[in-house]
């Protein structure tokens, strides 16, 4: 999941989707022994370092398939309560080497693209991971359900600390204020 949304601020995303910024944070390595087909579906937002373009969406999750040109399609989707909307924008993502390491690059305007590095997962179940953009301002924390338990939310911030994200800056993300889509 790539979980940037507002479709005004796509031309403009910032240092993020800069053209060309796709590596992971120097220290920060993605996970390897990843199986892509596993973490294809549903993911929802619980935490997140704040960015203009999710600033004041709730229900923020994103939804990932297979494409047949080998690729992985990626779809946003977060309530703007203000405006009474959902916002939605849809791209693919790419590994950027084997694809059992999970770094990836993200496009949703060409030539816009962004690194998606799974920096921790629930390697059992798939139930949790925690992903880094191509520098340290950018982290999200994700579940298959809405919330997460404390204790591993407890223990990925932690992680994240020991990483050299600001991770008191991290927000909650609200679920179950949006009208259905």
């Amino acid at each position: 999941m790539f979980p940037g949304i507002r479709v005004a601020l796509l031309a403009t995303a910032g240092g993020l989707m800069l053209a060309g910024c796709t590596g992971a944070p120097s220290g920060v390595d993605p996970v390897e022994g990843f199986d892509a087909d596993r973490y294809m579906g549903e993911w929802y937002s619980v935490k997140r370092l704040d960015h203009r373009f999710e600033r004041g969406l709730t229900d923020v999750s994103a939804e990932y398939w297979s494409r047949e040109d080998g690729r992985v399609g990626v779809r946003n989707h977060g309530y703007d309560p203000d405006a009474g909307e959902w916002q939605e924008i849809e791209g693919t993502a790419r590994f950027q080497g084997e694809p059992e390491v999970a770094s990836l690059t993200v496009t949703f305007t060409w030539p816009i693209r962004g690194g998606y590095h799974v920096i921790a997962l629930d390697e059992a179940e798939y139930q949790w991971a925690m992903v880094s953009g191509p520098t340290r301002g950018y982290l999200w924390i994700l579940s298959r359900e809405p919330d997460l338990e404390q204790v591993v939310l407890d223990d990925l911030i932690q992680k994240a600390g020991a990483l050299g994200f600001e991770v008191e800056e991290l927000q909650r993300v609200e679920h179950g204020v949006a009208p259905s889509r």
